[in-house]
């Protein structure tokens, strides 16, 4: 179902760095995080969602992730954007 969410939003971005300017930015709508990503690149990440009230999602797979934003490689975290 998560999948479905990425893979029909208009606007996503995919990647730690653009994710993390969009949340700051105040323009994500809701988070995904591979549960499989090295939790070095997603913890703080989490934590700047939580602070700003983003919804965070946890997906299985950053396989199955980065396949859901149209990209040939995985994906530790994307971001459904309001724009």
């Amino acid at each position: 179902m998560s999948y479905e969410i990425v893979k029909q939003a208009k606007n996503r971005c995919v990647g730690t760095k653009k994710v993390t300017k969009t949340v700051e930015q105040g323009k994500a709508i809701e988070v995904f995080v591979s549960k499989d990503a090295d939790p070095r690149l997603t913890i703080n990440l989490v934590a700047l969602c939580t602070q700003r009230g983003i919804p965070v999602t946890y997906v299985d797979s950053m396989k199955m992730l980065g396949k859901a934003c149209g990209i040939e490689v995985g994906a530790a975290v994307a971001a459904v954007v309001n724009e």
